[in-house]
């Protein structure tokens, strides 16, 4: 067992301490911040946040340099497995095809579900564990992640077992979502249905047998899953005992968010066409958002979440990159957090909360994770600034000096 770890001269710590549940309104603001702080480990959670305190001889001592202290960054939305990538189809964008064009043609989802059915369970692992890196040197250390690439009874099951290999492996965390329903397959093109079938009646009770998820997400959009479609699905991952994730008014306003507080999902992600209806039936049964601004932004859309108005609303806003190779290559939450500061009205406290404590409840950790508070796990990251502001501020730069997760240390700026 190693020795308790002292973090000090840290310019600011950035606690997050506050009440045991998401953050709302005025409550997004508020970081409780230690200037000048000391943050205390001890057998891989934290023992102790404050100015001062008395340090005893057995500590190992981390100077963080008058950098800023935060907790390690929640990615509550990505799709982490797959194989190869979708460059040619970035250029195509560039060239003015649409992501729906490009879709309709072949491309799209299925395109990576073709290369990713054809890949081993060891290639997936590899490529996987190489992108987890590419988390943690951004500050992330807990990720929600997404099946949804096989789109097959074997091949989901795949996919969700190598999800569980990488969370063996560590230390990134990953929290495992099922999502059988992300696009229709090739196979099942003229027969839908049959597809949701094989979901409802196969799939999903396999996934649940075998523990491989805690969640089931829906790609909920008309002329893929539709909302009467996506109901039941849900529906019959909720009857399994799963948490439920919705991708709601994405593309088009399809109700698909008040289906989502309907059925008790615990988040519906996106919503980029929601408007205040949607808005006031996710706030009535505390369904936290998930926005998603970096997929707005790779696809060339300038229509981005309305951040300002759920906040207003009492919502528990989420950020989160929805990492994956077509249309947000990205697993930069510093990103994220600049995007939702210039596109969408949020303060850099407000984003930071938002991909922190909140982003921890919506994949049921906020008990463990999303704060330095005595007792949680001691993911943190310490960054190369000093002033949390500057995260959002610069872009297009890796803040993290060093990020731990349980108290050790696994990425070291060189």
């Amino acid at each position: 067992m190693s020795n308790p770890l002292a973090v000090v001269n840290c310019r600011q710590l950035v606690t997050l301490a506050g009440p045991a549940r998401p953050r709302v309104r005025e409550e997004l603001q508020q970081l409780s911040i230690l200037s000048d702080g000391v943050l205390l480990v001890r057998d891989g959670r934290i023992e102790a946040a404050a100015q001062t305190l008395e340090i005893g001889p057995d500590y190992d001592i981390f100077d963080a340099g008058g950098r800023v202290v935060l907790p390690g960054f929640v990615d509550a939305h990505t799709h982490p497995v797959f194989a190869g990538n979708r460059a040619d189809e970035f250029e195509m964008r560039g060239r003015g095809a649409s992501y729906e064009e490009i879709a309709a043609a072949g491309g799209g989802i299925r395109s990576t579900v073709r290369k990713t059915r054809a890949a081993t369970e060891e290639e997936l692992f590899t490529a996987a564990q190489k992108r987890a890196q590419w988390f943690l040197r951004t500050g992330t250390t807990a990720i929600e992640a997404k099946s949804g690439y096989g789109l097959s009874f074997e091949a989901e099951l795949k996919l969700l077992l190598v999800i569980r290999k990488l969370n063996q492996a560590g230390p990134l965390e990953y929290v495992p979502t099922f999502l059988g329903a992300h696009e229709i397959p090739d196979e099942y093109r003229d027969a839908a249905d049959k597809y949701v079938d094989l979901i409802v009646n196969e799939m999903l009770p396999e996934v649940a047998r075998a523990g491989l998820a805690e969640y089931c997400d829906v790609f909920c959009e008309p002329n893929i899953f539709d909302v009467g479609t996506a109901e039941r699905v849900l529906a019959a991952a909720k009857e399994l005992g799963l948490g439920l994730r919705v991708h709601a008014e994405q593309l088009s306003r399809s109700g698909a968010a008040e289906m989502a507080a309907q059925i008790g999902a615990h988040t519906a992600d996106h919503l980029e066409q929601i408007d205040d209806a949607g808005i006031r039936a996710l706030a009535e049964r505390n369904v936290q958002p998930v926005l998603l601004p970096a997929s707005v932004y790779t696809l060339g859309s300038k229509r981005f979440a309305p951040a300002r108005a759920m906040i207003e609303a009492g919502l528990a806003v989420v950020l989160a990159t929805d990492f994956n190779p077509g249309s947000s290559p990205t697993p930069s939450i510093p990103f994220v957090l600049s995007l939702a500061a210039t596109h969408m009205r949020m303060t850099p406290a407000e984003a930071i909360t938002a991909a922190t404590i909140n982003a921890a409840y919506s994949i049921g950790r906020g008990r463990q994770i999303g704060s330095l508070e005595p007792g949680k796990q001691a993911d943190f990251v310490v960054h190369d600034c000093e002033d949390y502001r500057e995260l959002a501020y610069w872009t297009g730069i890796e803040p993290a000096f060093a990020t731990f997760v349980r108290g050790e240390r696994v990425y070291a700026r060189n």
